[in-house]
């Protein structure tokens, strides 16, 4: 058995034994660590379901944060967020807090061994991990339309798209697809996928792709051989994630890394499960392969090799927790506790049919993914939209009462209702709810507008009785516009 923590200096991780199955499964892994000889000094804090219930909404004490700072890694467990009241995602809050741009979630059959329908599957998916809909703005705009933003920034998708080459590099893997619906969010998504191709041609020797998101996921689902590794904006990494862990063999084996410039988090991607909890039953797989990254990230590769080839030897010999125990192929049914022994009972061996791990301390050069100065460009306001609440009024009464609001330099163009034009010469059969988009451009064809101008406007629109709940400025950027046209 390989043990060399002595002769290492110990790494300080921030470690949380979270809620439900949580506490097992972290004893197991822990238990795991130590005696393959992870060099590692363990801080412990208390985040989750008690911290909530106590009175703090965001789940995580404040001295909880200066252990993170100062280890600046950080392992967790799975949390209970409860149900009802105003609690935040404690994953959200800690990702978006310490700038986890990244989050890496390899997906691997292990055929034979563990049931699946892929058996060549290898797929490890980089979700870019702060931005999109994540961000988390919504707003109640009318009685009948609720409102979410979604944020793309060009050194989020940078920084992700490089991440996900980086990784490649790292791992000795052939290519590099990309995820997005830009065939219809042309900006948000359509940045992304631009920013993708841009760094692509940085390396020339790593292959690369792009699918739209819905065949792409499609061909995942039946076919992820054709994949390697997959680089997606934060809403779809997060779906398509758990899917592709799902049908390699069970959500219950895989761990996640949450990497940024100066943290990182490790996990695994199940949830707390608090009707497994204290029986002795749950997987510590998940966790287990969370610390594994965990240990390649701080340095310690050949600990992190040792673990991960002794839990495939463990699969391989068929000792099985109840998850992923089936006739055909397992052994022994253990519990939590036995299956930890077992993984440490292989310290040192190697599996014979399943792929042997190996790591590469390579994954240092991994913590500074830097990106490029974005080069400011000349901005001009041509426009404006303004959002209205209107009730029980057609598109036709709507345009006659808002054009009487033209003036001052600014004209009424068009009014759409959830993205359709429904004013001039829209479709009678057009459905509409009360929200409404008005938008007005320079009176003279290219011109440009003032803020002045449109803060004038929406005094009309007040004086008018009109419930204006939100407005968007038209801007060019060097010239060109930057606003869907439709």
């Amino acid at each position: 058995m390989l043990k060399i923590e002595d002769s290492m200096n110990k790494v300080p991780i921030t470690v949380a034994h979270g809620d439900g199955i949580g506490p097992e499964i972290m004893a197991a892994t822990l238990h795991i660590l130590k005696e393959a000889g992870a060099a590692l000094e363990v801080e412990t804090i208390e985040i989750g379901e008690k911290v909530y219930l106590a009175g703090n909404s965001a789940g995580i004490a404040p001295s909880a944060w200066d252990s993170l700072r100062r280890t600046r890694v950080f392992l967790k467990a799975p949390i209970t967020t409860p149900q009802g009241g105003g609690y935040k995602s404690l994953n959200v809050a800690v990702r978006k807090t310490l700038g986890l741009y990244a989050n890496i979630r390899p997906c691997v059959a292990y055929y034979p061994f563990i049931k699946t329908k892929h058996p060549k599957m290898d797929v490890t998916i980089v979700r870019e991990n702060e931005e999109d809909t994540y961000a988390g703005i919504e707003y109640q705009q009318t009685d009948d339309v609720m409102l979410c933003l979604k944020l793309i920034s060009r050194p989020g998708c940078e920084r992700i798209a490089r991440y996900g080459f980086e990784y490649a590099k790292m791992a000795n893997r052939k290519k590099v697809t990309c995820f997005t619906k830009d065939n219809i969010m042309k900006m948000t998504d359509g940045l992304f996928h631009k920013v993708f191709d841009e760094i692509a041609k940085e390396y020339p020797d790593i292959e690369n792709e792009h699918w739209i998101v819905d065949i792409g996921a499609a061909k995942l689902a039946d076919t992820p051989e054709a994949f390697d590794v997959v680089v997606m904006p934060n809403l779809y990494g997060d779906i398509l994630s758990d899917v592709a862990a799902q049908i390699a063999g069970s959500v219950g084996l895989a761990g996640s890394a949450n990497i940024g410039h100066n943290f990182a988090m490790f996990e695994a991607i199940h949830g707390s499960a608090p009707r497994r909890a204290g029986q002795n039953l749950a997987n510590p797989s998940g966790l287990l392969h969370g610390a594994i990254m965990m240990l390649v990230h701080i340095g310690q590769s050949k600990i992190a090799e040792n673990v991960h080839n002794a839990w495939l030897r463990t699969i391989e010999d068929g000792i099985h927790t109840y998850d992923i125990f089936t006739e055909a192929t397992s052994k022994e049914k253990v519990g939590t506790k036995e299956f930890a022994e077992a993984v440490v009972k292989r310290l040192g061996q190697k599996p014979q049919q399943l792929k042997e791990a190996k790591y590469s301390d390579a994954a240092d050069s991994m913590k500074a993914i830097e990106v490029t100065p974005t080069k400011r460009a000349v901005k001009t306001l041509v426009g404006v939209d303004v959002y209205l609440q209107a009730n029980d009024i057609t598109p036709e009464e709507l345009g006659k009462k808002v054009t009487t609001l033209n003036g001052n330099g600014l004209v009424l163009k068009m009014i759409t209702n959830r993205g359709v034009n429904v004013w001039p010469n829209g479709f009678p059969e057009t459905f509409c709810v009360d929200h409404w988009r008005c938008r007005f451009n320079a009176e003279k064809e290219g011109g440009t507008v003032s803020h002045e101008q449109v803060a004038s406007l929406l005094s009309r629109f007040a004086g008018a009785g009109l419930d204006f709940i939100k407005t968007e400025n038209l801007c060019a950027f060097d010239g060109k516009l930057a606003f869907s046209t439709n």
